[in-house]
């Protein structure tokens, strides 16, 4: 910690007298190798330094704010974006970069979508109203209690047979074949999937993006464990939202030192 503000006095007063700054004076203030920030140079992450009568790098006040704003990038949009956010800049194509800074807003927002319709989803299968409970809808004497059969568990959720054998057929449920009669028996957990499809197609979700849902639910061992991951997704949501915040602000800065 001395040893970063002694760096940072450094360079502030370099900067403040006009000062040059050698490689080893930007990586040392940011953790990184001269190297790294020879590497950023050359991928036009950082802008073109000038050089000295021996061909040594020196570099200015500009830079260092270019080399802030491309690691406050980094947090919430990535290297490979935040790289592309910075080249875009330092080639005069602001556009580009504001679209690239967009578009990573909108996946931002898109899995903020994903995560409430998955969470009104789980909301919907209360299990003490779950229509597999109900006995009418259940097997025959001596088969396991929760089993159905297609046409119960359709008539229930207000669904055709045909939408439930679209589904098996995305991948979204995946019920047994009875073996002496060859129709689909549908499982307490089958039912639980099928719920939960239910649920997020009446949220407008295309089967495409539902199957990985399910897949995960089926790997959690069911819809305890997902909740458990839906609050760590929404945690990292957070996070990578306050992150391009911080990205946007630092792009901001070193747009504002180059006008």
């Amino acid at each position: 910690m001395k040893l970063s503000r002694e760096i940072g006095g450094v360079m502030g007063r370099n900067l403040q007298t006009g000062g040059r700054l050698r490689p080893i004076d930007l990586a040392r203030a940011h953790g990184l190798s001269t190297q790294a920030v020879r590497n950023y140079e050359e991928d036009g992450i950082l802008p073109a330094a000038d050089r000295t009568a021996h061909g040594y790098r020196t570099y200015t006040a500009l830079h260092a704010e270019a080399l802030r704003a491309f690691l406050a990038l980094v947090g919430g949009h990535g290297h490979r974006t935040a790289a592309s956010i910075m080249r875009a800049v330092h080639q005069g194509a602001d556009d580009e970069a504001f679209r690239l800074v967009d578009e990573s807003h909108a996946r931002l927002l898109e899995d903020r979508r994903t995560l409430r319709a998955v969470e009104d989803a789980l909301r919907g299968l209360d299990p003490r109203t779950a229509p597999e409970n109900r006995p009418e809808d259940r097997r025959e004497p001596g088969s396991r209690a929760a089993d159905t059969f297609i046409g119960p568990l359709a008539r229930r959720l207000g669904i055709r047979p045909a939408t439930l054998r679209a589904w098996e057929r995305a991948g979204l449920v995946r019920p047994r074949r009875d073996a002496r009669t060859g129709y689909r028996v549908y499982d307490e957990a089958d039912v639980r999937d099928v719920r939960l499809a239910h649920q997020l197609r009446r949220g407008g979700y295309p089967l495409a993006r539902i199957a990985p849902l399910i897949t995960r639910v089926r790997a959690a061992g069911g819809l305890e464990p997902l909740e458990t991951a839906l609050d760590d997704l929404r945690v990292r949501l957070s996070t990578r939202g306050r992150a391009l915040l911080r990205g946007a602000a630092a792009l901001e800065r070193y747009l504002r030192e180059r006008e």
